[in-house]
């Protein structure tokens, strides 16, 4: 599997890579001005937080406790009531536009933040705080909306990629320098009051820079209702399946990310016995391996949205978060432990490496999701989707933080059984979303095998659509093709295949998650074979993607048989575009029929072999079999 990695990182090196998009007008202000306020956020609330907390020299007449719950309530509050306008505005306006006027609001809030630092006023500062909160609500739908405006398909996950990591070091960096500058006895207030509206105003300037977009519906009549608009965007979202449960798995990202920020101080301090350097350490590898994560999307994915990452990610993040509980799952004793004499325990690196290795994987899981809602939303109600979305994450963030104080409280769990429950929680999930969702799960263990078993090289990958119905036609070489393609084709493939195939043991349950459809000849079954081309004229209805192998069976000597006129009768039902593939290398594999069944069940000698999966132009819906099967020879040439 590191072999089949490596050779992915080596590929999209040579490419372009995504750190290309920061030289380029079209992304560069936009990142700049969504990190920087995310980084704005963070300072402001943690320097808030600290003051009243840490440093006591703001009074706000209640415990610290629950002024804690208080400031994340304020702040959390706008999502619930706004996030359905904040989708309306980025729908019907010019999202560049929107954002400056978004960013000249966080320059005003700045302003009235200085005042309430240097008056020590809490008022003020929790007003500000909850505008702060409305401010991220309306710059959240036009943030993940802009990308696929400004961005190519192929450079949409890298663009998330940069996104998600640069909004992780940025709530990091935020976090410690707010708690740092108020901690400062003489010029601390000063210090985060200039801070504050100093990268406000950056902010803003970038904004000014992002150039112009074209609305996507701007004959949208706003609603000013937020409970009804909210309630119609989320009765929308539910609407559409697989953006839905995308969604749920990005808010359940959310609700794990969630759990750990609340546990780990209380974390560190009870069970670790370690020192805030020791807080501030494992803060730091948590935010940054998940940005780490969301870069390497890219790089595994060849520049396409693989939501085969989606279950690896779930997987890692299962896996290393059960390890944080089986390396420390009761208290130390110590107390106050450095960096140093942390690292030096028998658990310290563990722990250190399984924290920074579910960021990573939780990178894995949450960039292809984004990148997945962004590509199959309809352009017109994307923000309003976004919106939506951003409505189930509040929900998901507020009920880790009552889960969390239930388990503690309620269940009298210790620290170590709360990450217990949450890892396990996070298999069963991703189980339940898998289920429900089978495509991701199919594409990861595609991508898993072909990457094990076989060097794949692919090429006019362009070819294929990033959107729209589109039959692939292909030679048939092995029993494993529809695997070789369902691994490197980034879209979901429906694939037609001969009904004894499909209803073959245990094998038939994976083709019904896959949507294959079951074939006979006319002589064999003609109602299959009717319903066949029923099922295949529906899914390309409905924009999919869709495979057929027109040879009507597995070569028997490594040659390309005669196309069968199927695909005629297929394209003359639904005159869409035809793709030819070809497949390479894949004769006299272990999956072919060049040998005898015994030496074929011989274990091969080597599984690193090299295999070909060449795309060659769209044809028009009046493609010929003839035509096609000569494309498919010509892709194909010597290399059987």
């Amino acid at each position: 599997m590191l072999v089949g990695l490596t050779r992915s990182l080596d590929k999209s090196m040579s490419a372009s890579s995504q750190f290309s998009l920061l030289t380029e007008r079209r992304f560069l202000p936009f990142f700049l001005a969504q990190a920087l306020t995310a980084f704005n956020d963070n300072v402001f609330k943690q320097g808030f937080v600290a003051l009243v907390v840490f440093v006591g020299a703001i009074e706000v007449g209640i415990s610290d406790a629950n002024f804690s719950l208080l400031a994340g309530a304020l702040f959390i509050l706008p999502f619930f009531l706004f996030s359905a306008l904040g989708g309306q505005l980025a729908d019907k306006y010019d999202k560049a536009r929107l954002a400056r006027w978004v960013k000249l609001l966080e320059v005003v809030l700045m302003v009235f933040a200085c005042a309430g630092f240097l008056l020590k006023s809490a008022p003020i500062l929790l007003i500000v705080l909850f505008l702060l909160g409305l401010q991220s609500t309306l710059f959240g739908p036009l943030k993940y909306g802009i990308l696929p405006q400004v961005l190519d398909g192929e450079e949409l996950t890298g663009g998330n990629g940069l996104v998600e990591s640069a909004t992780m070091v940025a709530i990091l960096l935020g976090t410690l320098l707010g708690t740092w500058l108020v901690g400062l006895p003489s010029s601390g207030l000063l210090l985060i009051s200039a801070t504050g509206l100093a990268v406000a105003i950056v902010g803003w300037l970038a904004s000014l820079w992002m150039p112009a977009l074209k609305p996507v519906d701007p004959a949208l009549t706003i609603n000013l209702n937020p409970l009804t608009e909210t309630w119609r965007s989320l009765k929308f979202l539910a609407g559409h399946r697989t953006v839905f449960l995308s969604c749920l798995g990005i808010s359940w990202f959310w609700f794990y990310g969630s759990m750990y920020f609340l546990i780990l101080p209380v974390y560190v301090r009870d069970v670790i016995g370690g020192a805030t350097a020791v807080y501030t350490l494992l803060l730091a590898i948590f935010s940054v391996g998940t940005g780490v994560g969301a870069l390497l999307c890219e790089v595994f994915s060849r520049r396409k949205v693989e939501i085969g990452l989606v279950p690896f990610g779930a997987f890692g993040m299962t896996l290393f978060g059960l390890d944080i509980y089986f390396a420390l799952p009761a208290t130390s004793g110590s107390v106050e432990l450095s960096i140093s004499a942390y690292l030096a325990t028998a658990y310290g690196w563990r722990l250190t490496i399984d924290l920074l290795l579910m960021a990573v994987f939780s990178g894995f899981f949450i960039v292809p999701l984004f990148a997945l809602i962004q590509q199959r939303s309809e352009p017109s109600r994307r923000s309003r989707v976004i919106g939506a979305n951003n409505i189930l994450n509040a929900v998901f963030m507020v009920a880790a933080s009552l889960v969390g104080f239930a388990l503690s409280s309620g269940f009298g769990l210790t620290m170590p059984q709360v990450l217990l429950v949450t890892a396990l929680l996070n298999a069963i999930v991703a189980i339940y979303i898998f289920t429900l969702v089978p495509e991701f799960l199919l594409r990861f263990i595609a991508w898993i095998l072909i990457n094990v078993f076989y060097r794949v090289r692919i090429r006019g990958i362009d070819e294929i659509p990033d959107e729209g119905a589109a039959l692939l036609v292909c030679n048939h070489v092995s029993y494993i093709d529809a695997l070789v393609i369902l691994g490197s084709v980034p879209r979901p493939v429906r694939f037609v295949m001969y009904y004894k195939i499909f209803d073959m043991p245990i094998a038939k349950q994976v083709f019904r998650w896959a949507k294959a459809i079951p074939i006979a000849g006319a002589k064999e079954d003609p109602a299959i074979m009717i319903r066949a081309f029923d099922e295949v004229s529906r899914e390309l209805q409905e924009g999919n993607l869709v495979c057929i192998f027109p040879e009507g069976g597995l070569t028997r000597d490594g040659d390309i048989a005669r196309f069968r006129p199927g695909v005629e009768r297929i394209l003359q039902r639904d005159p869409v575009p035809v793709i030819p593939m070809a497949l390479q290398g894949l004769w006299g594999s272990l999956f072919s029929r060049r040998d005898a069944l015994e030496k074929r069940l011989k274990i091969p000698r080597r599984f690193d072999s090299r295999v070909g999966l060449a795309i060659g132009k769209a044809r028009g819906p009046d493609a010929q079999a003839e035509d096609l099967e000569a494309d498919v020879r010509a892709l194909r040439g010597d290399a059987a």
